[in-house]
């Protein structure tokens, strides 16, 4: 049985710097991301765009980047979130630009979750508080980061988030973009899917296929398929 009720928060768009994805956000879906802000604890910033649907209707995009302007005595003695230190993925990144990397599922108490996929042999990390500012005042959270950075499965197994009271979509506006499916395909579905039950997400599909996150959008530009 499920420990709690968990849905799609967002999707993890890595490039090298946040101008690039920017840029590729305009090019790809056809509009300009939302502000963001920074993450002193990983020295990370990100931009923000809704994809909220039907089906995802707490969802948007994050856009995320290593900030080369952070105060590294600020940050945790431990490797970025994401795999952002991960020096193939970086390399990937680097060469081809933008792209989907993970997701990041909300869930109402962290903590059982956490150990949910503990009892299955799976260390998604421990709860780290986490906060930032911004115009419409502070945003908190906890999220389920692992000393190494590591995503696991490829990407395809997600972070965990507990938002505190205010949650970021609260103060997007619509952007005409909005997510309509998730696809995740990995040689360890089984293993995945039972990950999930246990959390209580339900993506659109899971199969034995390749490792790949992929998400269909709509667009200003028309369908989008984005994949890891």
């Amino acid at each position: 049985m499920p420990t709690s009720a968990a849905q799609l928060d967002h999707l993890v768009v890595m490039a090298t710097t946040l101008d690039q994805g920017v840029a590729w956000c305009e090019a790809t879906l056809g509009v300009t991301p939302g502000p963001g802000g920074e993450h002193p604890l990983m020295g990370t910033h990100n931009r923000l765009l809704s994809i909220a649907s039907e089906r995802f209707p707490s969802a948007y995009l994050e856009i995320i980047a290593i900030n080369s302007e952070a105060n590294e005595g600020q940050r945790m003695a431990c490797r970025r979130w994401f795999d952002m230190d991960d020096e193939a993925l970086r390399a990937r990144i680097k060469q081809g630009g933008p792209q989907l990397t993970h997701f990041v599922i909300q869930v109402p108490n962290i903590a059982p979750a956490v150990q949910a996929l503990a009892t299955q042999g799976i260390d998604r990390g421990r709860a780290t508080l986490a906060s930032r500012m911004t115009a419409g005042g502070l945003l908190q959270w906890q999220i389920s980061v692992r000393d190494d950075g590591q995503r696991l499965f490829d990407g395809c197994l997600p972070t965990l988030i507990e938002w505190g009271e205010v949650h970021p979509t609260h103060s997007m506006p619509p952007s005409g973009v909005r997510l309509e499916a998730l696809h995740i395909s990995h040689p360890d579905a089984p293993v995945l899917q039972a990950a999930f039950l246990s959390l209580g997400f339900a993506p659109t599909t899971t199969g034995v296929a390749p490792a790949r996150v992929s998400a269909i959008l709509q667009t200003p530009l028309g369908t989008v398929h984005l994949h890891s």
